[in-house]
């Protein structure tokens, strides 16, 4: 009778292990990444590197980007939850008929920018006609066709656009007059080439009334009619703005820690450093309780830029408050 009252506890035990294991089990959440590893995304490193996720009970996947992955196409296969994109190309891709619905805003400020020699005889977009122009694609070309819309100057026949690999190459090797660069990172490669800052001139999507908003979290629509994702999300936002103030307030540190996840080894931490302190410049509210939250206004302003685009928006209907959630934004206040 003893034994067996000993065994009907060693299983009672047991079972109860196993229900509180996975009671206790945590949430996985997968982020898909625009770009390799960098400061442009330290606050989701140092989110998992300080291990916030993990209090949150979340078990957190970051994975990478790079110059053949569409976060789109990983998102619609099903691949992540929750991509980092920019909205021009979440619209676009919502548009398509993939989903995409924004429910947090990181960066409030676009850090998209040409930069140009002034050898080359550009010192005001005036001067851009006839000029052949570095552009990113692949979802990025969008902002700047919209600009070039707006100033009344057709691809091809008024200007020229060089299709850019994510290098400033073209700049440096004189086989275009401007490139795309952001300001925490490829305008930082082309000083580093040796190119004296007097010698350039730049041009802010931001000050020239074009700029579009970047880095947002999206998730698929029909994911966010499950309350558990939204739930599960909102725990995701909070750990991830958390790290975000924490990469913002600690530059160096925030440097070290994307360093430690670029498995490649090709980052150093003077280079992150000087990024994340540029990125910080594009998150003007971090450490106030507004940080993440997409402002209405600025939702709005992008989709009037992405529709006045002349012949060639890059969308062509206003998607309305479907593209947009507060749910999840609202659940990481809890």
């Amino acid at each position: 009778m003893i034994r067996s009252s000993k065994i009907a506890s060693g299983l009672l035990a047991a079972v109860l292990a196993v229900c509180g294991g996975a009671a206790n089990a945590a949430d996985k959440v997968t982020v898909q990444l625009k770009w390799l590893p960098q400061a442009q995304f330290a606050g989701y490193y140092v989110a998992q590197a300080k291990g916030y996720y993990k209090d949150a009970g979340l078990d957190v996947t970051i994975k990478p980007g790079g110059p053949d992955i569409s976060p789109v196409q990983v998102i619609a296969g099903n691949g992540a939850d929750v991509v980092v994109n920019w909205m021009p190309d979440a619209l676009a891709a919502r548009e398509a008929g993939v989903p995409l619905v924004n429910i947090a805003q990181v960066f409030n400020q676009s850090g998209l920018m040409l930069t140009c020699k002034k050898s080359s005889g550009v010192s005001s977009p005036k001067d851009f006609k006839g000029k052949t122009l570095g552009v990113w694609y692949g979802g990025n070309e969008y902002p700047f066709l919209n600009w070039m819309a707006k100033l009344g100057l057709k691809p091809d026949s008024d200007i020229k656009i060089l299709k850019q690999g994510f290098n400033v190459d073209p700049l440096l090797q004189n086989q275009a007059a401007c490139i795309s660069t952001m300001i925490y990172n490829e305008y930082w490669q082309v000083v580093d080439a040796g190119v004296k800052e007097s010698d350039l001139v730049t041009f802010f999507y931001e000050k020239e009334g074009v700029a579009s908003l970047e880095d947002g979290l999206y998730v698929l629509d029909s994911k966010l009619k499950d309350p558990a994702f939204v739930a599960r999300m909102g725990k995701f936002l909070k750990a991830t703005f958390k790290g975000w103030n924490e990469a913002v307030k600690n530059p160096a540190e925030a440097a070290k820690i994307v360093v430690a996840a670029d498995t490649s080894g090709s980052a150093s931490e003077k280079v992150q450093k000087r990024q994340m302190e540029n990125v910080a410049k594009l998150i003007t509210n971090a450490g106030t309780a507004k940080i993440g939250y997409l402002e209405p206004a600025a939702y709005e302003r992008t989709v009037k830029v992405l529709l006045a685009a002349g012949s060639s928006p890059v969308i062509k209907k206003d998607p309305g408050k479907a593209a947009y959630t507060h749910a999840v934004w609202d659940a990481a206040q809890k």
